[in-house]
């Protein structure tokens, strides 16, 4: 008798801590299964009443489609290739600075649209817009592309913008001059038809995006600081209409995207030479090479949902069957479980944390000689929940060894996540324009793992979205800086159409109020 009491209070201690559990459970379940039904970050604007403007329609005949593609395929065949920031091909820059004029006389000659070169091969137009209290914005795009051989594989050759298929390929179809010519093309058709645009905007086309943008983009950037401007919002080249290639998705998705930090480190080892009959303990090949170990070993943490990604998820949500409808819709539960999930493969582990890869080791001159000097270099995409200082520290920590020397070739930080709120005027209008033209795709903010020179502008805006209509089929990511690198004839008539639209939708005055408040845990 004597026993049975403590052995009732602990049965009955467990039936609460047990009951408290299946409580638990039952309240995340009720909220997790409520917020997956009622979570649908698009709904917002898509009923709510916007501003009416008298839009231009753009009929493209076949005389037009004809010259349009006539020009695109021309600007494909000139060869602006950076190899790097001391060899650029200037002559082929010069050839498509003659071509643009060529391909877009009405915006060389019209009254309205103010063009200067900057720095010898950049371009700046900036089209007034007849209310100059509405913000401008910037569309920005490069001409040059990166080195391609037809040796390497092409089906075509890259600088022949052959068509195959309905398909032009080449150099450039996608990096970047689709872009370029797009948006030039759809400004020369407004004007022909008399546009005068209510908010001004501004047209920048740097020549050396490929090797960073230092001398094309930063200088139009200097330009319009001189003149203080501030800009609504950029939206650049990025991530593009992804059909078929998020799995489980139901339809195309649309990702506007923020840009991720990057940096270039050195790890070094010096020690005195010496014979390979007598070697060391440690040689500088052993120690560097047990560091990089340590790196490879030890990634950086995992940071899923702290950075733009959780938006991501959430706005595709709505398109996933059970059970990652659930998952997605409730990151704030689970988060680390789909981390984890997602680390396991190279294409998505940038999406949990900051991913390292080191890309070179140099050591050595001879079989027999033990080398004095190891070097090895370290790139690193950083999170936009990281710092570069952070990142920095964590890998002097990880290698923790003085004998390694650390050395920062290059790096940035992650540029600030752009707005992606129903009250964010470049991103709900870049949605608008997609949707009107495609009703079925997905519109959802993104990562970027690549980098371009928007990056520079960060000083004129808070807002950077990194997205063109191109549409990306499995199997086409691959074609960026790779191989028979193509676009559809119909998909770049398709960007001529859509930069025409974006560029008259962005012409009210403010957006209008939301139908609906998003919901919120």
């Amino acid at each position: 008798m004597t026993d049975s009491g403590p052995k009732f209070k602990i049965l009955k201690f467990l039936k609460i801590i047990i009951c408290s559990f299946i409580i638990t459970l039952l309240l995340l379940f009720t909220v997790a299964s409520l917020r997956t039904l009622s979570l649908d970050v698009n709904v917002g604007l898509q009923l709510a009443r916007w501003e009416k403007t008298n839009n231009i329609s753009l009929d493209i005949d076949q005389r037009q489609r004809e010259e349009l593609l006539a020009n695109f395929k021309e600007a494909i065949r000139i060869p602006t290739v950076s190899f790097s920031e001391t060899e650029i091909n200037t002559t082929a820059l010069l050839e498509f600075d003659r071509l643009l004029r060529k391909a877009f006389p009405t915006v060389f000659s019209s009254s309205l649209v103010h063009h200067e070169l900057v720095a010898k091969y950049s371009h700046l137009f900036w089209v007034p817009g007849s209310q100059p209290d509405l913000m401008p914005y910037l569309l920005l795009a490069h001409i040059d592309v990166v080195p391609a051989s037809e040796s390497d594989g092409w089906d075509a050759p890259p600088f022949s913008a052959q068509e195959i298929d309905d398909f032009i390929y080449g150099r450039g179809t996608i990096d970047d001059k689709s872009p370029v010519m797009g948006i030039l093309q759809a400004l020369e058709y407004l004007l022909i038809k008399g546009y005068v645009p209510r908010r001004g905007f501004y047209i920048g086309l740097g020549h050396d995006e490929e090797v960073s943008g230092f001398k094309g983009a930063m200088s139009i950037v200097r330009v319009l600081k001189q003149r203080g401007v501030k800009l609504s919002f950029v939206m650049d080249e990025g991530l593009a209409i992804l059909d078929g290639v998020i799995s489980g998705l139901e339809g195309p998705a649309a990702l506007k995207v923020t840009s991720i930090g990057q940096a270039t480190v050195k790890l070094s080892v010096a020690m005195l030479p010496g014979h390979s009959s007598m070697p060391p303990r440690e040689t500088s090949i052993g120690i560097l090479a047990a560091a990089v170990k340590r790196l490879e070993e030890n990634p950086m943490p995992r940071l899923f949902g702290q950075g733009p990604e959780r938006g991501t998820f959430e706005h595709l949500a709505h398109k996933f069957k059970l059970p990652m409808k659930l998952i997605m819709s409730n990151l704030w539960l689970f988060s680390p479980l789909l981390g984890r999930v997602l680390e396991r493969k190279p294409d998505t582990n940038a999406f949990v944390r900051t991913t390292t890869a080191v890309t070179m080791f140099n050591a050595g001159v001879k079989v027999n000689v033990i080398p004095s000097l190891a070097e090895a270099y370290v790139n690193l995409r950083i999170h936009s929940a990281q710092s570069l200082q952070e990142v920095l520290d964590l890998i002097q920590l990880t290698v923790g060894d003085q004998r390694v020397k650390m050395e920062l070739v290059d790096g940035f930080d992650p540029l600030p996540v752009s707005s992606s709120d129903e009250k964010s005027f470049g991103f709900q209008i870049i949605k608008k324009t997609v949707l009107d033209m495609f009703p079925t795709v997905t519109v959802a903010p993104g990562i970027c793992i690549g980098n371009t020179d928007s990056r520079h502008f960060k000083d004129l805006t808070n807002d950077i979205y990194r997205f063109a209509p191109v549409w990306f089929k499995p199997g086409d990511a691959q074609r960026f800086h790779g191989i028979n690198e193509r676009i559809s004839k119909k998909n770049y008539e398709e960007l001529v159409v859509f930069y025409s639209s974006l560029i008259q939708n962005c012409d009210i005055q403010k957006l209008p109020e939301p139908h609906s408040s998003v919901h919120e845990l």
